[in-house]
């Protein structure tokens, strides 16, 4: 492997040993902001959203119906418009025009996706991005789901 990659080889690994299973392993505890359509983030909706969590795209990024663009600060997903724009008016006062305070986006690996999805969500990996999203993009097919599935589960 050295001669192959010039010694320029890395490799790096999480297990430390095996253990008797011990049960289900938990998931995330928290839901995930869903994008409500499909077109470019704004700052401004962005800004007005992170009270309601952590977000993983930036402002300009393209998103669409059904991304996961964001991790709920409570349990249970949302669907949100983070594509709305600041409405433009002639009327200005002092301090309306407040500048837009931002955080970085949370960037994860593939591991760390793989980690933190659910069974109703997969992974979109393209040469440019690791997205992630519902299986199924569409809110009310995914209700009826929801509704199928739980009724199969009762009897």
């Amino acid at each position: 492997m050295l001669t192959n990659t010039a010694g320029e080889a890395v490799m790096a690994h999480r297990f430390l040993e095996y253990k008797p299973w011990k049960g289900p392993i938990p998931g995330r505890s928290n839901g995930v902001l869903l994008s409500k359509n499909q077109e470019k983030t704004t700052a401004y909706s962005i800004d007005k959203l992170q009270d309601r969590g952590t977000f993983f795209v930036d402002p300009g990024e393209e998103v669409y119906v059904g991304q996961i663009i964001a991790e709920h600060i409570k349990p249970g997903d949302l669907i949100v418009n983070a594509t709305e724009g600041k409405q433009l008016t002639n009327m200005r006062a002092s301090g309306s025009d407040d500048s837009v305070r931002i955080i970085p986006k949370k960037q994860m690996t593939l591991e760390e996706c793989m980690e933190y999805i659910q069974q109703d969500e997969c992974i979109e990996v393209t040469p440019k991005k690791i997205r992630l999203r519902k299986t199924i993009l569409d809110e009310d097919e995914r209700k009826r789901t929801q509704k199928s599935m739980k009724s199969e589960e009762v009897r």
